[in-house]
């Protein structure tokens, strides 16, 4: 939409297209004193970021499941109340005997909306992988302007920041079961934006101006993308404005998720753990904070102090960090030291443009001092990446800390949770 559309226009379009029924089921989901966790710590968090209560019980639905690659990849479905629904990927070995310690791989922000999960998942027929999925018809318009080009595989942000590596299904070939799901603004949890939201299509109108300086045009996915990020910004003010944040909402799919993950049959419930690289690592520390169900996990090049960040590196992070009234309840480290895990490893990555040495070096030691039995810290001279030696760290370390404990607990298929 081109600002002499707007001023033929006689109604403003939806700036929250597709989640124009957030505003209610927040209002309906506040979370009240008895949150599930213990803490008065995490009830403060949970308040602090307005985290939606997450319905118990979710129901889910297994769209297809395909065997390759020593794995069997499950592609689930469900509906947390508002939005789009949400798809995601249980991986799992194919060979297996006895329950599977749980593992939720956090995508990325990346600069990247259009998808999600699939980053992390390697799919039987990966040169498009896309086509069969439900979402994708309901969403896509063919690659018109301000919709995500159709059958895009996210393997450009894979090789980029992943060495190439679909991460939860190498996860699984290790011998865990990885649930990847589509977070709030992401892949089917994404924004409708088409046609774009009037301050939207004014910063897309000014990408476009000045690459056709250069004579080059948008491509339909770029295009979506520069709007996306665009539209985070509205869609910070409608959460503020409705009494959560960006980071709250989604900690609250992350929460639900989590939930499904734990409910699967022949995932260990006892022994849960996630991991995240970048806005995943973030988010990965936000979780943990709020459930005790994680027993271990992993953050990767996603670990500073906020005052490192003022004043160079402010612009370099998206609201998933930037959450309002967060520094009140103590710095970005201490949501670790908020955390019940019983093992958390930091990796960072001192040649990071996104973040000053001595902000992650501030970060490091405070957690050392605050939570010296349950915090590992690594440090690798890379830049913002999540290298396949980090990677091979990284598991290991959650293997080793989600060992079984007697007794142990799984469950068998639930009708009431599960369509057919």
């Amino acid at each position: 939409m081109t600002s002499a559309d707007m001023a033929a226009s006689l109604t403003r379009p939806s700036a929250l297209a597709g989640y124009e029924d957030w505003p209610a089921y927040v209002a309906r989901h506040r979370l009240t004193a008895d949150f599930t966790a213990d803490s008065v710590k995490t009830s403060q968090l949970a308040d602090t970021l307005g985290v939606p209560a997450v319905t118990p019980d979710l129901e889910y639905s297994v769209l297809s499941e395909s065997e390759h690659d020593g794995v069997i990849t499950s592609h689930l479905q469900w509906q947390l109340g508002f939005g789009p629904a949400t798809s995601a990927w249980l991986v799992r070995p194919a060979c297996t005997t006895g329950p599977l310690p749980g593992l939720l791989a956090l995508h990325c922000h990346g600069g990247i909306k259009a998808y999600g999960a699939e980053r992390l998942v390697r799919f039987a027929h990966e040169s498009a992988p896309y086509e069969s999925d439900p979402y994708i018809s309901d969403h896509d318009d063919g690659g018109a302007p301000g919709s995500p080009a159709r059958n895009l595989p996210p393997l450009d942000v894979r090789a980029k920041l992943y060495g190439g590596r679909a991460l939860a299904t190498w996860l699984a070939q290790e011998g865990f079961a990885v649930l990847a799901h589509d977070t709030f603004m992401w892949g089917s949890r994404r924004f409708g934006l088409d046609p774009l939201p009037w301050r939207t299509a004014n910063a897309v109108d000014g990408q476009q101006a000045l690459r056709r300086e250069a004579g080059v045009e948008l491509s339909a996915a770029e295009q979506y993308e520069a709007a996306a990020a665009a539209h985070e910004e509205t869609v910070a003010k409608a959460a503020t404005l409705i009494g959560t944040t960006v980071a709250g909402t989604v900690a609250h799919d992350d929460l639900a998720a989590l939930g499904v993950l734990a409910s699967l049959p022949g995932v260990d419930a006892d022994r849960l753990g996630c991991l995240g690289f970048s806005g995943g690592g973030g988010r990965a520390l936000v979780l943990a904070a709020l459930s005790p169900l994680i027993r271990s996990y992993v953050v990767t090049c996603m670990m500073t102090t906020f005052g490192s960040l003022l004043p160079a590196y402010l612009d370099a992070h998206s609201w998933l960090l930037h959450s309002p009234g967060l520094a009140r309840l103590g710095d970005w480290p201490d949501l670790a030291v908020r955390s019940t895990a019983e093992r958390v490893l930091v990796q960072y990555a001192l040649d990071d443009p996104l973040f000053p040495e001595q902000g992650m070096r501030e970060a490091h030691q405070h957690l050392v001092k605050d939570i010296p039995g349950r915090y590992t810290g690594s440090f690798w001279q890379e830049p913002h990446i999540f290298t396949h030696a980090m990677q091979d760290e990284a598991a290991a370390f959650l293997a080793s800390a989600l060992q079984p404990r007697n007794p142990t607990h799984t469950h068998a298929p639930d009708p009431a949770r599960t369509a057919p």
